[in-house]
């Protein structure tokens, strides 16, 4: 919306109220999506309605927290009203997660129907620099240069090819050694590939930190095939071994989390025991993770009743053994931290079963595969994630009770571990209504150790720099760590 918008809304200039409880974007005049048609207000509101539908939802539906409505006087103005004072409204219509739909194009995806939707998902109508000219799934985007750009002398490209599918490596490697495509995001490679394909002369590597952080996800709910279609990994069965929270902590206190680093990422990593790493004012000191501590991890498991009584190497309590099924996506880093990880954990006296999912599954979202990291049908999971711009307020929001993922919601909800606990709740809240940045910071900084200094449902690993790869022959490129790296695409150019 800012870049759509005639001015960002501030207080000093009116377009935020003085109490805070409203604010106001007025689109530029003669803003036309790509078929041409007319970009309105409408189209903002109806964005509102589709991510917040509570029968599906977009999937970062928590931006739209605290709207009491949103109102449209004419074509060009959205006025959004919150339930209470809102010291940050940045979070609706702002950032690369969350764009504004065309009302037209996706009037019958609401609620329910919105996984059904795929034409609309594949070549979704925007106001970008490119528009979707083809899109093939795990394999390829084909975009050209939107004839009904805002600036008629930008992009510098007729077309654009996005490459999707496949591995982190063989996506570096396209840009490094053979060259065939110009930029690879998130090429998460170890350190040794990265001096190796940087040799080769024919691309850079790309780093920077922001607020991306490499962690496990704890299963708070029942993940079991035995259980019914419908109920697997849902609140109605809370999880037989990781509802115990010295469980968790002991899986913790197992990983050395700095070994993970020098394996995996080395200058591109930092070992972390926080969500939120960054801005500097919502990180929290917590650094208690940071040192392996196998022995205490070991008795705290015994505390808890878990022992080996038959002696074969995997501790049990109550007739029920202590198994892991761990899943991520396919990658080599991750597949070596699994491996590292089962490793520490089969000392700690766990089973643990591995499993690696396409990327493209992982993280796709559809209702109807048993493989996303949504329906989390497994005991732990791994991944990454950020959030836009540089409040997490939206992202700490992620983990409401009412966030969850479910078939009542076509599996479409940010809290992917199921964690639910009305304190957390309550100071959400607070944090929403809160304007003064220092103790916006002290509860940002809480809430982050309720999920994992106090809680262990989400257990941090590496703080990663993004990692990206472009051409020597790629010019405009600037990486950008809090918002998505095409951020800047329509600037980009070809290097004479």
């Amino acid at each position: 919306m800012a870049r759509l918008a005639v001015e960002v809304p501030t207080v000093a200039n009116g377009g935020i109220s003085e109490d805070l409880t409203q604010i106001t974007w007025k689109l530029q005049p003669g803003l036309v999506w790509s078929d041409g048609t007319p970009v309105t207000s409408a189209d903002a509101k109806f964005t509102y309605e589709y991510c917040t539908h509570p029968e599906g939802g977009c999937a970062q539906a928590a931006r739209y927290e605290g709207i009491a409505s949103i109102e449209t006087p004419d074509a060009e103005t959205v006025v959004i009203t919150f339930v209470a004072p809102k010291p940050n409204p940045y979070q609706a219509f702002v950032g690369g997660t969350s764009p504004i739909l065309q009302a037209a194009q996706f009037a019958n995806c609401l609620g329910a129907a919105a996984s059904s939707c795929n034409e609309q998902n594949f070549k979704p109508i925007g106001t970008g620099p490119f528009v979707v000219k083809d899109f093939k799934v795990n394999d390829v985007v084909e975009l050209e240069a939107n004839p009904n750009y805002r600036d008629p002398a930008k992009p510098a490209f007729a077309t654009m090819t996005v490459k999707g599918g496949g591995d982190a490596v063989a996506a570096a490697r396209a840009v490094m050694e053979t060259g065939e495509f110009d930029y690879a995001w998130n090429t998460q490679i170890n350190p040794e590939m990265q001096a190796q394909m940087s040799a080769a002369g024919k691309g850079v590597l790309l780093n920077g930190f922001g607020t991306l952080v490499e962690r496990i996800e704890m299963n708070m709910t029942d993940p079991s095939p035995a259980l019914a279609e419908g109920e697997r990994s849902t609140t109605k069965h809370p999880h037989p071994i990781l509802s115990d929270i010295k469980v968790r902590k002991a899986l913790s206190m197992a990983i050395d989390r700095q070994a993970l680093v020098d394996i995996g990422y080395g200058s591109a990593g930092r070992a972390s025991c926080n969500l939120v790493p960054a801005p500097e004012m919502f990180a929290s000191p917590n650094t208690d993770c940071i040192a392996q501590d196998m022995d205490g991890a070991k008795a705290l498991l015994e505390e808890a009743g878990w022992t080996d009584s038959d002696g074969d190497g995997v501790r049990d309590k109550d007739g029920v053994k202590l198994k892991m099924v761990y899943q991520t996506s396919t990658n080599p880093v991750r597949q070596d931290f699994q491996v590292i990880i089962k490793a520490w954990w089969n000392e700690l006296g766990v089973e643990v079963e591995l499993k690696n999912i396409d990327a493209s599954v992982f993280f796709g979202g559809d209702a109807g595969s048993p493989d996303t990291f949504q329906k989390f049908y497994s005991d732990v999971e791994m991944y990454a994630n950020n959030f836009d711009g540089t409040d997490p307020e939206p992202y700490l929001a992620q983990y409401l009770c009412d966030k969850i993922p479910g078939p009542d919601n076509q599996w479409q909800g940010e809290n992917i571990n199921r964690f639910c606990d009305p304190a957390y709740d309550a100071l959400v809240a607070e944090l929403a209504k809160t304007s003064d940045m220092a103790e916006r910071g002290k509860i940002a900084i809480r809430l982050n150790e309720m999920l994992t200094k106090d809680s262990y449902v989400v257990v941090p690993l590496v703080d990663r720099g993004r990692l990206s790869a472009a051409s020597n022959t790629l010019g405009g490129v600037v990486l950008n760590t809090w918002d998505t790296e095409l951020w800047n695409a329509q600037d980009w150019f070809r290097v004479k």
